[in-house]
């Protein structure tokens, strides 16, 4: 064969790889021992000792498939995998409500149904079969157990002068415990505009944005901060090793304590490179074993209903709910409105 056609050849081979590779499940990289996950955080430790890690580690040893894991927000992990939709890059995305919902709605999430599903709750799982919850969670704040006595136990409180620059709160639109201030703020006030009007009085001692809420527990537990958000599974494993770090819910004066779930939903990517590897993943996260060890390891909630954990830390989970109200945010409502929300928080606070 000349070289010119040598040369041509050559070049049509390397054009026609690329294309090959991108078809998503089909292709040969889907063969490959990899499967990789975007999660907001919580459920990974500080200190390797997180429900991830030993999850991600018994699953590397049964299938051999390596778990390749990037973490952040709720939000910014949605809207990384709506940039790369084209070319999506993950094959398992995690997040908390109403981000979950908003990652179904812009067709980032493909219909599959993991192992164990059918003892998920209806309301924590997509009717379509599109995500999956994998931890039950509830939204909390956390205190300083040093510098302060005793818990603060109302919003009203938190406008005190004592709390100028001592206190943070996650970016609502960005992180998911961050956006779930604000849905609890109009929950506990009675409305978007007396939710917005407080949380505009508050940012006179609110230290400024944060786009991780996992980054604001360590502040705490250190004394730079004596108030913060969060939830519960992530903070109850924290207080692990952060000793000062106490759990709370915010009450109206007056009234009770409320909170409500917010779980970690996890499902396949459309077009994900690994999405056999991906669906091996969530069937294994989903397991009993695994799920088993969502308290003694992760401090959170087993998904699974038919798991009844009896452990140490199941029962201390259980004496901190006792008394805390909990009730059902509209998600649907929150989706669809949540970008107007988040414009009204950034306009009433200047942020």
């Amino acid at each position: 064969m000349p070289r010119n056609a040598l040369k041509l050849a050559a070049a049509l081979v390397l054009l026609a790889a690329p294309a090959l590779s991108a078809c998503g499940g089909s292709s040969a990289a889907s063969d490959e021992n990899v499967v990789t996950v975007y999660s907001a955080d919580g459920l990974k430790g500080e200190h390797g000792d997180g429900w991830y890690d030993q999850v991600f580690e018994d699953f590397e040893k049964e299938t051999g498939i390596k778990v390749e894991y990037v973490e952040g927000g709720s939000g910014e992990m949605v809207q990384r995998a709506a940039r790369e939709k084209r070319n999506p890059q993950a094959d398992v995305l995690v997040t908390l409500p109403p981000f979950i919902q908003q990652a179904d709605r812009k067709g980032l999430l493909q219909k599959y149904t993991p192992k164990g599903a059918d003892e998920v709750g209806g309301a924590d799982k997509a009717a379509n079969g599109t995500w999956t919850s994998v931890v039950n969670n509830y939204f909390g704040f956390v205190y300083n157990k040093k510098e302060l006595k005793q818990a603060p136990t109302t919003w009203e409180e938190l406008l005190d002068g004592r709390y100028e620059d001592k206190l943070q709160y996650s970016t609502p639109g960005v992180a998911g415990d961050g956006t779930a201030v604000l849905i609890k703020a109009m929950h506990d006030f009675g409305g978007e505009q007396p939710a917005l009007d407080y949380l505009a009085d508050l940012q006179a001692n609110n230290v400024g944005p944060s786009a991780s809420t996992g980054k604001l527990a360590p502040k705490v537990d250190k004394g730079e901060l004596l108030v913060a958000n969060g939830d519960v599974q992530m903070n109850f494993a924290q207080s692990r090793t952060m000793p000062n770090l106490g759990i709370w819910f915010p009450a109206r004066e007056g009234g009770e304590p409320t909170t409500f779930a917010l779980p970690y939903a996890a499902g396949l990517v459309t077009d994900a490179p690994h999405s056999e590897n991906g669906r091996k993943l969530l069937d294994h996260l989903l397991g009993r074993k695994a799920q088993r060890q969502v308290s003694e390891i992760g401090g959170g909630f087993a998904a699974r209903q038919d798991v009844k954990a009896t452990d140490a830390d199941a029962i201390a989970l259980a004496k901190l709910m006792d008394g805390v109200e909990i009730f059902e945010p509209d998600w649907n409502d929150i989706d669809r409105n949540l970008t107007s929300y988040v414009d009204a928080w950034k306009s009433a606070t200047g942020s």
